[in-house]
């Protein structure tokens, strides 16, 4: 272990990693119950609980070998909504098995990202990205996250008259995320080894000690094994690729995969900006090493997950809850990819564990991540300082990493160039502003 991932150089040890690994799948498991859920409205669903797992397992071992961080990757939220009901039930709903059509969107985008891998043109873009921007990317995921959690566990709730508001105390799911969360934060504050992890597995015995008294009722908190495993279910979404049709319809064609590789694109970027960061992995000059590597493991994800039957496999923000576990190389990951694949066999034990357990969590970390405010240099240059504002404030607004980025370039560059300073703007960033640029100009289209 120490000649594959260097945990010694790292600062960390392989029970710490381990045991952050463990904490990354959990926080990261509600996807297996997820993507099923949502992909199924168009095509089978074990068969897409299939892919997920092994998919999933599959861009984190590329992770964790190849770029030897802590990073867990799985479908992404949002591309997978957009991958059903807008394309799928939407712009493809007169199209038969449109899902197949789908696939073949991600798998090309998968394609174009493992060639722009080898370009280096997404490790441009992040390490062209300025460090006041960084820091707020990261401070605007760790709000991000934090306001997921609080959704998870019925925190916070939507409201007609304020769009969100505080959720009944008289709601146990709320209760007991806020008690995870005390436990969770004296855990910490005792030193206690993996106490994140602790936490999420105490919380959801306490869960299931109510449940069997007859207090919680809400939802069954105990794994049900009585339905089997049912992996054949694979052969109804592997290699259900449409090239055909692609190939007839190129102009519509084009414009999914764009939507995909936009998203993608963005939301990775962040991520990682942000969980580098927090796990203290960024360089002298904020730039990651072997960022390529990265990239290069996300888009060997989406190519084989579009292959298996799922939508586009993303690296994940949960991650950011194994760094706070100790999480600092390439076990991690690993760790978190073998829990993936034995979810195959024991996916009613990991699809049992609660929102309000994994909520805590993701809570706590978000505080972590937002202590990156402090190093914003709010009274320097103004581009810098709206930029990075924006970045914190429409992450968690928009309820999109991308978003938060699209908005914080934009204003960066704008302001540099009003303030006379565009030479300090690098080509990277002025071809990243004009796809910006052309993503708010598809958007106003979109609504025309």
């Amino acid at each position: 272990m120490e000649k594959l991932f260097k945990p010694e150089e790292h600062n960390t040890t392989v029970k710490k990693e381990i045991i952050a690994g463990c904490t990354t799948f959990l926080t990261m498991a509600y996807i297996l119950a997820v993507n099923p859920n949502i992909l199924g409205t168009v095509m089978n669903a074990n068969g897409v609980f299939v892919a997920t797992a092994l998919a999933s397992a599959i861009a984190t071992f590329i992770m964790a070998f190849l770029a030897n961080y802590p990073i867990g990757l799985s479908a992404g939220l949002g591309l997978n909504a957009y991958f059903a009901y807008t394309v799928c039930l939407g712009e493809l709903a007169s199209e038969e098995n449109p899902f197949t059509i789908a696939l073949t969107a991600v798998f090309v985008e998968g394609i174009i990202f493992i060639i722009l891998s080898f370009f280096k043109f997404r490790e441009q873009i992040i390490n062209s990205i300025p460090q006041n921007l960084k820091y707020g990317i990261s401070a605007g995921i760790g709000l991000f996250i934090a306001f997921i959690g609080m959704q998870n566990a019925r925190i916070i709730v939507a409201n007609d008259a304020t769009i969100v508001g505080l959720g009944s105390f008289s709601d146990l799911d709320m209760v007991l995320a806020l008690v995870g969360l005390v436990v969770i934060a004296i855990l910490v504050h005792y030193n206690v080894t993996g106490g994140v992890l602790i936490g999420i597995i105490a919380i959801w015995i306490l869960g299931m000690i109510l449940q069997a008294a007859g207090i919680y009722t809400s939802a069954n908190l105990f794994p049900d094994f009585s339905q089997g495993l049912q992996l054949g279910a694979i052969s109804e979404t592997a290699f259900k690729l449409n090239f055909g049709w692609a190939a007839s319809h190129i102009i519509q064609f084009l414009a999914i995969t764009f939507s995909f590789l936009y998203v993608d694109l963005f939301d990775t970027v962040g991520t990682v900006v942000g969980v580098a960061d927090k796990a203290g992995l960024l360089d002298e000059d904020g730039n990651l090493p072997r960022v390529g590597q990265v990239f290069l493991a996300d888009a060997v994800g989406t190519t084989c997950g579009s292959l298996l039957g799922t939508s586009t496999i993303t690296s994940f923000v949960e991650s950011s809850a194994g760094v706070a576990a100790g999480g600092r190389t390439g076990l991690t990951a690993l760790t978190t990819g073998v829990l993936f694949l034995v979810s195959l066999v024991l996916s009613p034990l990991f699809l049992a564990i609660p929102s309000f357990a994994t909520a805590p969590a993701l809570i706590y970390v978000g505080m972590l991540m937002l202590m990156s405010v402090t190093k914003i240099k709010f009274d320097g240059d103004i581009a810098d300082s709206v930029g990075a504002y924006l970045a914190i404030v429409m992450m968690p607004l928009a309820y999109s990493i991308a978003t938060g980025i699209m908005f914080a370039v934009i204003a960066w560059v704008v302001l540099k160039v009003c303030s006379k300073k565009a030479k300090d703007v690098s080509p990277i960033m002025w071809c990243v502003f004009l796809l910006f640029v052309l993503r708010i100009v598809a958007l106003v289209a979109n609504f025309q």
